[in-house]
């Protein structure tokens, strides 16, 4: 019964929130300049030309009318037609985003070994020179901007050592491993800068949980150590960082335009790039939208993931 009510609050807030995010990304591409007649015919159309086709996609209707024209269509999957791609805009958003799915696996893939690998190791070993060099590694790599470590990356495992291609897209008619393979270059900024922050999060968590009195209660009982680390620390230690993984998904997910941009990957966030420089208005708005509810969906569930590990955290969102 207390998992329904927090399920019910959680999506409440959701819904709210992505109703309020929708009128931002709508009234923000309405302050765009550029003429959604004048983009579709380019610069050299006739004025009349341009002034009936945005009356007929109701671009000449006051802006309430526009949102909700718009929103009443969204909410059904319909994001209208994309002005530089002559195009339904969900396809284009839906193949964007199972790039980007794809390159947040190979990421989560190595990041939550090396992450939390290296936060129980330093936790276990806390003031140790096994946890500072852990954690000077840690603070080293997250300080470094992706597209820094990107650029370094491409150069010495792309281009001298050739280990990798330097693209992130595989060939047509490449199978499952190919992509993967080709998907590992560009993951690797992202893990080096996240792999740090999760081993801090990971090592918190696991100094708080040795000296937490059921640890203590746990070696006078006399326990094995192996029990008391995997029974009673990694299992009270990892769950802030679950939720923490949780929310940097949606990260992953639609923010990594620079990684895709460097690396040729046509993700999320490089449609919602290319559709700004191109004023196509459905595709950015549609675009931001989907990454928006990424974000939120993300931050939902690692709340609730946390609540549903954590007993204290469910007696904190109880009434």
């Amino acid at each position: 019964m207390l998992t329904g009510r927090i399920l019910s609050a959680r999506v409440g807030t959701l819904v709210l929130t992505l109703w309020l995010v929708s009128i931002l990304v709508f009234f923000a591409g309405q302050v765009l300049p550029g003429d959604v007649g004048r983009v579709m015919l380019g610069p050299f159309a006739d004025a009349q030309a341009v002034a009936e086709l945005n009356k007929r996609l109701g671009a000449d209707q006051p802006v309430l009318v526009q949102y909700w024209l718009w929103f009443s269509k969204a909410v059904t999957g319909d994001f209208g037609t994309s002005l530089s791609m002559r195009g339904p805009v969900a396809p284009f958003v839906l193949e964007s985003l199972k790039r980007s799915a794809a390159l947040a696996g190979i990421i989560l893939l190595f990041l939550v070994p090396l992450g939390v690998g290296a936060g129980v190791i330093a936790g276990l070993n806390a003031g140790r020179l096994i946890d500072r060099l852990i954690v000077m590694a840690g603070v080293s790599f997250g300080i470094v901007p992706d597209f820094v470590s990107g650029l370094m990356l491409l150069i010495v495992f792309g281009l001298w050592l050739n280990w990798f291609p330097i693209s992130g897209v595989a060939p047509d008619g490449a199978g499952f491993w190919t992509h993967g393979y080709y998907l590992i270059l560009p993951a690797l900024p992202l893990v080096l800068n996240l792999s740090g922050y999760i081993a801090r999060m990971t090592r918190a968590g696991v100094i708080e949980a040795i000296a937490a009195d059921y640890t203590r209660t746990a070696v006078l009982k006399g326990l094995e150590r192996r029990e008391i680390i995997f029974r009673h620390v990694l299992r009270n230690a990892l769950t802030p960082t679950v939720a923490v993984l949780a929310t940097q998904t949606g990260y992953m997910l639609g923010g990594l335009v620079v990684i895709e941009a460097l690396f040729g990957i046509q993700g999320l966030g490089n449609l919602v790039l290319n559709a700004a420089k191109a004023r196509d208005f459905p595709m950015l708005e549609a675009g931001v939208l989907v990454m928006a509810a990424i974000f939120v969906l993300s931050a939902a569930a690692g709340d609730l993931l946390l609540a549903l590990l954590d007993p204290r955290q469910r007696r904190r969102t109880s009434p």
